[in-house]
């Protein structure tokens, strides 16, 4: 039974100083301190449970991050958990619809960040007051109890409830099968720990030796600040893992659209899966200029690690302009908003490998693929996450 009234809500900022050795280094970031806007949630129950939530940043602007998130916290203080899940749509609605804080969005931006960091506390006090995991809890839903956390305002033109509803039914069945096979095996996922673009040779080639030791079967590299420099760094990469292990490529949002397509005509030799982010994360039509002049090569077109809600993904499905949908913890509106991206990625047919890799962002993001999996695509198809 869900309990307790919201008492305190607190938030802190939080940073590593990864830009001293490079890591998470790309061509558009290049010296990330990874950090976290990270909210804890108290309530007046008498079990003591609290929830955390983060959204991810990279150093400077965390201070914005947590200021827009104490100005949502009117919104959730002195409100019972139990009514705000037995209302998720409304309490979504509510923080996304704050008649002033909305136009600093509306649902982008800082504003959504912290909506994002605010909902994932509420997700995982709810999950601990169940004694559940977060996937277990969102896996054993009935699928007319998940829809009702979604928010179906401006996506019904593509996703109605009724379809949500249709496709969890649909997929009941050997449901109880693929959650063995999660426990039993996990889910499968790629490494960029290697290849970030701040580190030199010697540290690449250290790196992508002992993740091969470790068994990793699938790599991606960081390209798009020199061409020349992708061209030998993808060849020692490819040379090290060899013709059989799959190879991604990740550009950061570094080029236009003609950069992109010849960039990666060049870079085509190296046989990457995908490219990740080739342009800005706004240009939908780009995306899929991208795409359509890639396929003839065999490199699909992913992104939406910096996608601002689930508005833009619907015009990237309906667009067709990515082979691979890459949902994101903390940039989307938590697990509310990516519920109905992962239901219109399985309407699309498109298959989806989440952005992870930040503070928290792995441990959050395994939650929402096992249960799509389990619960939504049922497939394991090009399918490695990140």
């Amino acid at each position: 039974m869900v309990h307790g009234r919201v008492s305190r809500l607190s938030v802190h900022d939080v940073r590593f100083p990864t830009s001293l050795g490079g890591h998470g280094s790309d061509a558009m970031h290049t010296d990330p301190d990874y950090s976290a806007a990270y909210v804890v949630l108290e309530t007046d129950a008498e079990d003591g449970l609290k929830g955390y939530g983060i959204t991810f940043t990279l150093g400077r602007g965390t201070e914005v991050v947590v200021c827009a998130v104490n100005a949502l916290a009117p919104h959730v203080l002195n409100k019972d958990l139990g009514d705000i899940v037995g209302d998720f749509r409304g309490f979504y609605r509510q923080l996304t619809s704050d008649g002033q804080l909305r136009w600093i969005g509306p649902e982008k931006g800082v504003v959504h960040l912290a909506t994002a960091a605010v909902l994932n506390a509420v997700w995982d006090l709810w999950a601990k007051q169940e004694g559940k995991p977060l996937w277990k809890l969102l896996v054993d839903m009935d699928p007319r109890t998940l829809v009702s956390c979604i928010d179906f305002r401006y996506i019904t033109d593509v996703l109605t409830e009724e379809e949500a509803c249709e496709i969890l039914q649909q997929s009941q069945v050997g449901k109880k099968e693929r959650e063995e096979q999660m426990l039993a095996h996990g889910y499968p996922a790629y490494t960029t720990s290697c290849a970030w673009l701040g580190y030199p040779d010697a540290t690449l080639k250290q790196l992508c030796s002992e993740a091969l030791k470790d068994g990793w079967t699938r790599f991606k590299v960081k390209v798009g600040a020199d061409l020349q420099d992708d061209i030998r760094r993808c060849r020692l990469v490819r040379n090290m893992i060899g013709p059989e292990k799959t190879l991604m490529m990740d550009a950061n949002q570094r080029w236009d659209v003609p950069e992109a397509v010849e960039w990666m005509t060049k870079l085509a030799e190296f046989k990457p899966l995908w490219i990740e982010e080739p342009t800005s994360p706004d240009d939908i039509l780009g995306h899929a200029a991208i795409s359509k002049a890639l396929a003839p090569l065999g490199i699909g077109v992913a992104t939406g690690e910096q996608c601002h809600n689930r508005v833009i993904f619907k015009q990237l499905l309906q667009a067709k302009a990515l082979k691979f949908l890459q949902i994101d913890s903390c940039r989307l509106g938590s697990v509310n908003e990516n519920l109905s991206v992962l239901l219109m990625a399985k309407k699309f047919e498109i298959p989806v490998c989440p952005h992870a890799g930040g503070v928290g962002l792995c441990e959050l993001v395994q939650h929402l693929i096992i249960f799509d999996f389990i619960s939504v695509s049922a497939s394991l198809q090009d399918s490695p996450s990140n």
